[in-house]
């Protein structure tokens, strides 16, 4: 049976059994010390005594007879009179002491149970799609009290990750409206018009081409959102200078075709716990932007050190570089500067990556002057700062300053 599994049923019999073992035991412990302290017997030797009245000149003349006994044999029947009473009274007072018992055990099994009863409660109202309720168990400081607040600070985790999920799926879908509409205007004024001639077709599959690559890289940066986010993801014992010099071998190519200079200022042994693959995308983040927005003929640097307790890895480019007013919003999802047709996603995604890892993302840059991206990494075994240095490292420096 339901009822007899629930949980306030199985207080009221611990409740009630407690109770009644106690008092129960109390009565029998009174019971047993008043019959070992006491001899109570029946009367056994009664007497015919002979009863008389005195006349005024002192004869007596016998009136009657009656039976006694001595005072020793009257106090025991006494006694077992008493005792014989007791255990009466005893056995309906254990009786009553039972059925209050239950009672009682119900009443402060309900009270007892009373805050997991709001905590049940606000857990049915509450919805994935409406995760603003809390508990606000309040009163004692006690077993439940910190069970409600850890499932409101649970429910306060999970808002803000719903949140940030329903950002990122309206963000998402409204990046995605634009390349379509773009494909789909194209398709239905060029490609499928026999009114159009060929350069109009030329044009629209050149249009078409961007948008999907467009896409590609849009579908391409949310999928290394959700791997990061995945819980299946391992960490394992990484160089931070090794992977800083593999994501510039993959950009090296690329670089040089825009007849660009990679240069490596990388220290030894950087060593750190972390995902591999993660940390390699974001400084091939760094570096695609650097590639794409640096003008012919210059030097992207790639550094990796440590210093002031951090590891760190950065890009450093002359390029057109950031407002002061812009840097804040960089690491935004879909932030873009200008004109840019870029995602807006790969930035958000290395602050992602390296947060996640426990470090901080930081963009050190002058209009005109280039720009300086510095990922920190709190060193294994040292205690550093509560925030990293508030300057690029100057190993890293590609003619830029820190203001």
């Amino acid at each position: 049976m339901r009822f007899v599994r629930s949980i306030r049923f199985r207080l009221t019999v611990l409740y009630s059994t407690l109770l009644f073992v106690l008092a129960g035991g109390g009565l029998l412990v009174t019971y047993f010390a008043v019959e070992r302290t006491t001899d109570p017997q029946a009367i056994t030797k009664q007497y015919e005594a002979e009863l008389v009245k005195r006349r005024a000149d002192g004869t007596e003349i016998p009136v009657g007879t009656m039976t006694v006994a001595s005072v020793q044999e009257i106090e025991s029947e006494v006694t077992l009179r008493t005792l014989n009473a007791m255990r009466t009274y005893s056995g309906y007072a254990i009786g009553g002491l039972f059925v209050t018992s239950l009672g009682i055990g119900w009443i402060l099994s309900g009270r007892a149970l009373r805050p997991a009863r709001s905590i049940a409660r606000a857990a049915r109202e509450i919805q994935a799609t409406d995760l603003s309720r809390r508990i606000n168990l309040g009163g004692t400081k006690d077993e439940l009290r910190e069970l409600a607040d850890t499932i409101d600070a649970m429910l306060d985790r999970l808002d803000d990750a719903f949140r940030a999920q329903r950002r990122l799926i309206d963000d998402a879908s409204h990046e995605l409206r634009t390349p379509l509409a773009v494909i789909r205007a194209h398709l239905d004024a060029s490609l499928k018009s026999t009114q159009a001639g060929e350069a109009e077709r030329t044009r629209a599959v050149e249009v078409i081409d961007r948008a999907t690559d467009r896409m590609s890289r849009l579908v391409e940066d949310l999928l290394a959102t959700a791997r990061r986010n995945s819980a299946a993801l391992v960490d394992a014992d990484v160089d931070l200078g090794a992977i800083a010099r593999e994501a510039g071998e993959e950009f090296a190519l690329l670089a040089a075709e825009k007849r660009l200079r990679l240069a490596y200022r990388v220290s030894d042994s950087l060593r750190m716990i972390g995902d591999h693959d993660g940390l390699r995308r974001a400084v091939g983040n760094l570096l695609s932007n650097a590639v794409r927005l640096s003008p012919p003929g210059e030097v992207i640097t790639v550094g990796a050190g440590r210093g002031e307790g951090w590891l760190w890895v950065a890009v450093a480019d002359n390029g057109p570089g950031i407002a002061s007013e812009d840097q804040s919003r960089v690491f935004d999802r879909f932030w873009r500067r200008g004109s840019d047709r870029h995602t807006g996603l790969g930035l958000a995604i290395v602050r992602q990556i390296v947060e996640s890892h426990g470090g901080k993302a930081a963009v050190f840059s002058r209009l005109g002057r280039g720009s300086t991206f510095v990922l920190w990494f709190p060193e294994p075994g040292a205690s550093p700062p509560t925030t990293p240095p508030p300057k690029p490292p100057r190993e890293c420096l590609s003619g830029l300053e820190p203001g």
